[in-house]
């Protein structure tokens, strides 16, 4: 695949041919088919080859169709799930909105004749569509669902997904602990059931490092990152969508990490090889690009902003800025304005024109962000806190709006503050911002006060994450899966728990 030979599309076009010659042969031999074609479907989709496994497990349920008997419909529920697998990873959410009608109509087919099927793949592919259409409620209400579902018995590798997938919707929510839990046994299950050089065990690091990311344990997340693209560019070598995405992931953990230093060449590094392997397997105008050309976008402005050359500067954020439109674009097409990844490319373009000295734009483009966000997420999340804290910062630095810039300063604090705790990376920007626009004013008492506080907030960032590797800290003799699950429904049924790092 790599030297430009396309065995999985004659593959799959080999296998679909063949499906409709067999359309009039005994049940038999269509079952022998479909068995087939999930092993051959399985390998092009764990592969990351989306469409050609696409195209066979098409072929499958085609010839699921063609019988009405109760096997038949088991086999048709499991295709459907395997469909909206490959589906979700290629970004075709509105067919998987309709491939997952079509599992549940299969789903009650087999209730009327007495018999149930396991719901718990199906709900987490749910879950994992609904997550990446940021409809992030829905999404941890149908990973509930899911969890409910692993019972003994069920494939370890369903049973990794499902906890993937629920600590992600638990993540979005806030509740770390939770998806702390979540996460660690999805990690330890695969490491001890697939090994540690499995692309299954680097699935469940990309998502541990998501966790770590967003629990502002970002040096970690920078190494779990790595971890799992060395495990994935030995398996599937260079131009793969599996590993284009772990790049990708790399890259914005590592700009995260390296922010205040200005140290960005890998962060790049990491962008540029991304949107290459991307832009090389998949059509231009393929979503998987807007989230890799918006975070090579942010690099680049970070790079524009420290040069002391103003030509280039200037190309720099040229780039940015068409990067930031090209991703905002993809984004409204696929999700519409009234998103959350709409709204975060809303926000990146605030920031890069105040980059650009154009200041009234970038109000305009962090005004509408906060508006979408607030109204999604709520007014306290932490993506409504990012975006406050970046209009402060244009009303403080730039605008001289200081009675502004304090009042959204001081609530971005208390946000993050409530979700993060005392120790939280964001807040050295808002102190640091709150301590120029005092000094701007001529309130030195204020300036005294928050270079103690910003003085304490250092001393607790040295005594944060003590853990020197996070995958040391998974443990090596964990509960049962079932004492997992069953603790996860527990608290679920007591309420949700205090969103904080404790």
């Amino acid at each position: 695949m790599d030297h430009g030979v396309k065995v999985a599309s004659v593959l799959a076009n080999s296998f679909s041919r063949r499906c409709s010659y067999i359309a009039e042969s005994d049940a038999h031999v269509k079952e022998k088919a479909i068995q087939f074609g999930f092993v051959l479907g399985g390998f092009l989709s764990d592969a990351g080859w989306y469409g050609d496994a696409e195209k066979v497990f098409l072929s499958c349920l085609q010839l699921c169709t063609l019988h009405s008997e109760v096997l038949h419909c088991f086999r048709a529920v499991e295709c459907c799930v395997r469909l909206l697998h490959v589906r979700n990873g290629n970004c075709k959410y509105h067919l998987g909105e309709e491939t997952f009608k079509l599992a549940q109509s299969y789903m009650d087919k087999l209730a009327k004749h007495g018999h149930q099927a396991n719901k718990a793949a199906l709900y987490g592919e749910l879950c994992a569509l609904l997550f990446a259409k940021s409809h992030y409620d829905e999404a941890y209400r149908w990973c509930i669902e899911a969890m409910k579902e692993i019972t003994p018995g069920l494939p370890v590798k369903v049973v990794v997904d499902v906890l993937r997938q629920a600590s992600k919707a638990c993540v979005v929510k806030r509740e770390f602990r939770k998806a702390e839990q979540l996460i660690k046994h999805a990690v330890f299950l695969a490491r001890e059931h697939f090994g540690h050089k499995h692309p299954k065990y680097s699935d469940t690091l990309l998502d541990y490092g998501f966790y770590l990311l967003n629990v502002d344990n970002i040096c970690q997340s920078v190494a779990i990152y790595q971890t799992a693209l060395d495990i994935r560019q030995s398996v599937f070598g260079g131009k793969n969508i599996h590993v284009a995405t772990a790049h990708e992931d790399l890259a914005y953990s590592s700009y995260v990490h390296q922010y205040s230093s200005g140290k960005f060449d890998n962060a790049l590094f990491h962008a540029e090889r991304a949107i290459d392997i991307i832009t090389h397997i998949l059509p231009e105008d393929h979503l998987l690009l807007a989230s890799s050309k918006r975070v090579k976008a942010l690099i680049l402005e970070e790079i524009a902003i420290d040069c002391h050359n103003k030509e280039t500067e200037e190309r720099l954020l040229q780039e940015a800025h068409d990067l930031h439109l090209s991703s905002l674009q993809l984004a409204k097409k696929a999700f519409g304005e009234f998103n959350v990844q709409t709204a975060k490319h809303y926000g990146n373009l605030g920031r890069l024109y105040q980059s650009m000295r154009k200041f009234k734009e970038a109000e305009e483009m962090h005004i509408k962000a906060i508006q979408i966000k607030e109204q999604l997420l709520g007014h306290e999340d932490y993506e409504v806190a990012l975006s406050v804290g970046h209009l402060a910062s244009l009303y403080n630095y730039d605008m001289n709006q200081y009675e502004d810039a304090e009042r959204l300063y001081l609530r971005s604090i208390a946000i993050g503050k409530k979700l993060f705790g005392e120790g939280y990376s964001g807040l050295e920007y808002d102190y640091r911002g709150l301590i120029k626009l005092y000094n701007s004013v001529g309130n030195y008492e204020k300036v005294f006060e928050y270079h103690n506080v910003l003085s304490n907030w250092n001393r607790l960032r040295d005594r944060q994450f003590a853990v020197a590797d996070a995958l040391e800290d998974v443990n090596t003799t964990p509960q049962q899966t079932q004492e997992v699950v069953q603790a996860f429904l527990l608290a679920q049924s007591l309420g949700p728990t205090r969103p904080c790092l404790g």
